[in-house]
């Protein structure tokens, strides 16, 4: 159960919370492609097979433990690399990259995002704590957000209890004053309970709770959550 009188912040995951997070991969890649076909069309054929692409990736993340966190770089070594192994200029990376960052940043929200945040925004400082590459500007939901705390900002990734206490300290709160909402289970609910917070569990697709601690609370979307706050 919530204990509603201890909140003073909310914090937001991003991908998969606020928006799907692969209609956007998928277009952003495509994207990269389209680009890649005049330039260097047999690396647009490599990153166009999907097993591949991930055989890449699994290489590059093994061959640079330092980046494992860091989304934008392990793409753009990708994009190296695979320009390397076509033979083909690998100075094309960066705008490779380029191209696959804008369009990665064009996300569909889900239909409770904006009321949600508009009525909880009104009413808590927000501060985003993602693992992915997202940039809340970019995105367009900059207005609503305190603050940002990335993975490859940071340095460490969630689970990690201290991007959870950097992001409390970004709302000017202590960690049990915060309450986290994201859909990862492993990510979100038990990284931020681990870390003090209270946890919310947005489940939209009604999985099973398979883990020992359970969340404070589970709801199908964030106009559920809203309604906890109006009561």
């Amino acid at each position: 159960m919530l204990d509603l009188s201890q909140i003073k912040a909310i914090t937001f995951d991003l991908d998969d919370t606020l928006w799907p997070i692969w209609p956007a991969i998928a277009r952003a890649e495509t994207a990269l492609g389209d680009w890649l076909r005049p330039h260097a069309p047999q690396t647009a054929r490599l990153l166009a097979d999907a097993p591949a692409r991930l055989a890449l990736r699994e290489e590059v993340v093994r061959a640079n433990p330092a980046i494992a966190h860091n989304m934008s770089e392990i793409r753009l070594e990708m994009i190296r690399q695979a320009l390397r192994r076509s033979r083909e200029a690998p100075e094309l990376a960066q705008g490779g990259f380029d191209v696959f960052f804008a369009h990665r940043m064009k996300v569909d929200y889900f239909d409770d995002v904006l009321p949600a945040l508009d009525f909880l925004a009104a009413r808590f400082p927000l501060v985003a704590v993602s693992n992915g590459n997202a940039d809340i500007e970019r995105v367009g939901l900059g207005r609503y957000f305190l603050s940002s705390v990335s993975a490859q900002e940071f340095g460490v990734p969630k689970p990690d209890v201290r991007i959870f206490h950097a992001a409390a300290l970004a709302a000017g709160v202590a960690p049990h004053e915060v309450l986290h909402v994201g859909d990862d289970a492993a990510l979100d609910v038990l990284g931020a309970a681990a870390s003090g917070m209270q946890t919310v569990w947005v489940n939209r697709d009604g999985h099973a709770w398979t883990h020992g601690t359970k969340p404070h609370l589970t709801v199908a979307d964030l106009t559920e959550l809203c309604a906890i706050f109006s009561s």
